[in-house]
């Protein structure tokens, strides 16, 4: 894998650090993306072929950059994983057209941004072609309740995986779509002490190893291109999500 390269944005924290890490340990050349360099840092550690490059995915300009900068550094990009994503709670009675706005920007906008720039880089290197994995969320599935923004954008970002895959057929380059349900990040730590459900208790939820994430992104991204995960989801066995709970 030693020269294979990669893009993961929101590589600071969570599961985009997860799943860096695991890049970088299966011998890819990664470089980090996301809005603070010391985190991106952090995440590079000691790491040789670890690129920092600080961006914001809303920013049009900045993602330009980002790409440029890899071009520059290794002439070309086999994968982007597409993890970057913000989350504002509120129902749609609640939620402030501000919210929203940041969160279609980063989370759709932003992932639009980061897919094009990719693909106009994968489609011009010889030998031509490489993979775009989005994630996409269980909340591409189906709603909690108080995340109007966030779901639509998720729901959303299916349509883009779906039309990505099938664009991406003239240029070699696959698409596919990761789902993830209660991966133990910081983002789901509260779920431990209790989250709101449909019915309207306060249930705490089950989560699991963010390692089997980065696992699972490593298997789709290992497959030669003529063989696509068009859509993976992994969740907590028990989590409130098939059937009734």
């Amino acid at each position: 894998m030693n020269d294979r390269t990669a893009v993961v944005t929101g590589a600071g924290s969570g599961l985009g650090r997860r799943i860096a890490r695991a890049l970088l340990g299966a011998g890819y050349r990664v470089a980090l993306a996301g809005r603070r360099e010391p985190a991106l840092r952090e995440t590079a550690g000691d790491e040789a072929n670890a690129l920092v490059v600080p961006a914001d995915v809303a920013d049009p300009a900045a993602v330009t950059e980002l790409f440029a900068t890899v071009r520059s550094a290794w002439g070309r990009l086999d994968l982007l994983v597409n993890n970057a994503g913000v989350m504002h709670g509120g129902t749609v009675a609640e939620l402030s057209v501000d919210d929203w706005r940041q969160t279609v920007d980063t989370n759709l906008t932003g992932m639009f941004l980061c897919a094009q720039q990719a693909v106009l880089l994968m489609r011009e290197q010889d030998p031509r072609g490489g993979r775009i994995i989005n994630n996409g969320s269980i909340s591409a599935h189906a709603p909690r309740p108080a995340s109007v923004a966030y779901t639509a954008t998720k729901h959303a970002v299916t349509g883009l995986t779906r039309s990505i895959s099938l664009d991406g057929r003239a240029w070699n380059v696959a698409c596919g779509q990761i789902d993830i349900g209660n991966a133990a990040t910081e983002m789901t730590g509260p779920m431990a002490a209790g989250i709101a459900q449909a019915d309207g208790r306060v249930v705490a939820e089950p989560t699991f190893d963010a390692g089997h994430v980065a696992d699972a992104v490593l298997y789709m991204a290992g497959l030669p291109l003529e063989a696509n995960v068009q859509f993976l989801t992994i969740t907590a066995t028990t989590m409130p999500f098939i059937g009734r709970g």
